[in-house]
């Protein structure tokens, strides 16, 4: 056997191809003229919805607030007089208008308080029950919700009645107490503290939904890692679940301060629409002045101040909105 028997021939490389040919550049096609303008042709009939009812009473609540707008100016009598900014002066240097106004926020910051704490510890209870039971809860908590304000604050009247309610009759069985017969609406903070009760009652089944959903985006494998690492119940809460919740709770808050500050019908079916002094809120003292007074443009500057006071509330909603769309 020869040399050349036993050498191992040379592997000879494949013929290396050539690249396919690049595709030509497809020509973009020139985008319609009126492609710019249909999103505002689609929005334009929910604009002039907006415009017609809430642009124009908005327009006719600035106007009356700079003008004497009585009843002669109503049934046409007299001319509507333009004052300047008399109404603003004479509202904001009444010592009752600066009464309404802590009263309106204290009044507001206990009601939203109190809905969060109670809606964010029943979000976390119903993580804890069987799924038929967290059903139940949320069926009932729809259907309180779902109840009209007119019918609900009814109901609360009802139950806190001095004679018929059930609240003092019950609480009556308990030793060393004795509220039959008692008025809860006597004084203010207890009337006050009776209406806060419906308002929290009425907000909580939102919230408690809300921040549900919102429990449901919180990694498992996060709480179980913050427990292995020795952090109790609270710890996990703290670290774990509020940071990620904090974008829900924020917004829950602001929309809870613009809805509180803005309640009227609980109030005012409650007191049978005459509110006593101590339960006006800026909403009734509003009403108040325009419609029992029959000074529409002072009503209108009331009217207007709120309007300022919760647009910066709005701002701070709507900057936590920009916030949420820009991480998405």
């Amino acid at each position: 056997m020869s040399a050349a028997d036993t050498t191992t021939p040379a592997k000879v490389p494949p013929p290396r191809q050539a690249p396919p040919p690049a595709a030509p550049d497809t020509p973009r096609r020139p985008r319609a003229k009126g492609a710019a303008g249909t999103p505002w042709l689609l929005l334009a009939p929910c604009l002039l919805v907006l415009a017609v009812v809430m642009g124009y009473p908005l327009v006719r609540l600035v106007t009356l607030s700079f003008q004497k707008f009585g009843q002669s100016q109503l049934w046409g009598f007299q001319p509507a007089e333009s004052t300047g900014f008399a109404n603003f002066t004479k509202v904001l240097s009444d010592g009752e208008f600066w009464q309404v106004v802590l009263r309106t926020i204290v009044f507001a910051a206990g009601s939203v308080i109190f809905t969060m704490v109670l809606g964010m510890l029943i979000a976390l209870l119903l993580q804890r029950v069987s799924g038929w039971v967290r059903t139940l809860i949320n069926i009932a908590l729809v259907a309180s919700w779902g109840m009209p304000v007119i019918v609900a604050t009814t109901v609360f009247k009802w139950l806190f009645d001095s004679d018929y309610g059930i609240l003092n009759a019950l609480l009556s069985k308990l030793p060393g107490v004795d509220l039959i017969g008692h008025n809860w609406f006597a004084s203010g903070p207890q009337g006050l503290a009776v209406i806060m009760l419906l308002v929290v009652w009425g907000a909580v089944p939102f919230v408690v939904i809300t921040l549900s959903a919102g429990l449901t985006q919180v990694p498992k494998e996060l709480e179980e890692a913050a427990r292995l690492d020795g952090a109790g119940a609270w710890g996990v809460f703290r670290y774990v679940t509020l940071p990620i919740l904090k974008p829900i709770i924020v917004m829950l808050t602001t929309l809870s301060v613009i809805w509180d500050m803005g309640v009227f019908p609980q109030v005012f079916v409650m007191r049978n629409g005459h509110p006593e002094a101590e339960f006006q809120l800026l909403t009734t003292y509003s009403y108040d002045r325009a419609f029992v007074v029959n000074d529409y443009g002072q009503g209108s500057a009331i009217a207007l101040i709120t309007v300022v006071l919760l647009l910066g509330v709005v701002a701070v909603y709507m900057r936590q909105m920009l916030k949420i769309g820009e991480v998405e």
